[in-house]
């Protein structure tokens, strides 16, 4: 009985022990890093249902690179707009934005860093080839 019973637990125990290292809480970078990628699609997905409103269309541009100080700023024009405020999609976004930034500026503060403070990187990103598949 008692090799049968270690040959279950051994698996169980594994098993276990995967399941507690996938389980860590994010970190803030991570946190922050999964939320502005998260914003930036939302943001792709909202610009190819321009027939939403026409306001859409005019909303400033929503590139986030949390590696760049201007990225603050950016955030905050974007939840400042004052246009498109009854579209329900827009809304969802300043909120999320509203969200990235203050976790930046108060919960990640110190852990944060930035890399470079190049706004215009932000307005014409130079986004890396698109591989064929």
């Amino acid at each position: 009985k008692v090799p049968i019973m270690k040959m279950l637990l051994s698996p169980i125990a594994l098993l276990s022990a995967a399941l507690l290292a996938n389980a860590a809480p994010p970190t803030c970078y991570s946190r922050v890093l999964s939320l502005s990628k998260e914003i930036t699609e939302s943001f792709k997905e909202l610009q190819t249902f321009k027939a939403l409103d026409s306001c859409v269309e005019t909303l400033p541009r929503l590139y986030l690179d949390i590696h760049n100080y201007c990225v603050l700023a950016k955030l905050r024009d974007f939840v400042a707009y004052p246009r498109c405020e009854r579209v329900l999609e827009v809304s969802e976004l300043k909120e999320k934005a509203r969200s990235l930034y203050t976790i930046m500026i108060s919960y990640c503060r110190r852990d944060l860093v930035f890399l470079t403070d190049d706004c215009s990187a932000l307005e014409n990103p130079i986004l890396p080839p698109i591989e064929p598949s």
